[in-house]
């Protein structure tokens, strides 16, 4: 099968784009508004970028309240989604003007280099600074799309994932996107060196 892109002329019932790029980390991002509004919200158009110094990136389908508060603040957090808290996660996505954190059950704990609360029971979180947002223009020159970068500049990882000097990621049990309503879990990994 082939299909142009452009014109999205699939022919089926459901976009399929969305399962090829899979799997996909979940930032969980939460934020600060200007006026100290928390904001906790999941995007599944998410990866790091770069180490030493390190970089994340996450895209936004519509200027959300995240893009607001990140414009406003220069502040993001990203806090890892695991397996056992895919309802919490979950629950966070609602489109509503209420706490996400209080919505989702979450208990907020304080970060050490930026503003924004981060999710307390979760096993990795990230601090980041804004980089740069980056606006993804359609066909017609209209923008419903963005790309936002981070710096980060703290890492909070939970020590019970710490075994022999190293992060046991697959015991977290990571959550990442494939297609449609579909999510994969992590919790078997293997090894394969570069030659």
């Amino acid at each position: 099968m082939f299909y142009d892109a452009v014109t999205n002329t699939h022919g089926l019932p459901l976009d399929p784009f969305y399962a090829l790029v899979a799997p996909r980390p979940i930032a969980w991002i939460s934020t600060l508004s200007k006026a100290g509004k928390a904001n906790l919200a999941p995007y599944s158009f998410y990866n790091a970028f770069s180490h030493n110094p390190s970089y994340v990136a996450f895209g936004s389908s519509g200027a959300k309240h995240t893009l607001s508060n990140i414009a406003e603040t220069g502040e993001f957090v990203v806090n890892l989604a695991t397996y056992d808290l895919r309802e919490s996660m979950n629950l966070s996505s609602a489109a509503t003007a209420d706490d996400e954190f209080v919505l989702a059950g979450l208990a907020k704990a304080a970060c050490v280099k930026v503003r924004p609360p981060r999710v307390a029971q979760s096993p990795v979180v990230l601090e980041c600074l804004h980089y740069q947002t980056i606006a993804l223009p359609n066909d017609n020159g209209q923008v419903e799309n963005y790309l936002v970068l981070g710096r980060v500049v703290g890492i909070h990882i939970d020590d019970r994932f710490i075994v022999d000097g190293r992060v046991n990621t697959a015991a977290m049990k990571p959550i990442a996107r494939m297609g449609y309503a579909e999510y994969a879990t992590v919790e078997q990994v293997w090894k394969m060196r570069r030659p």
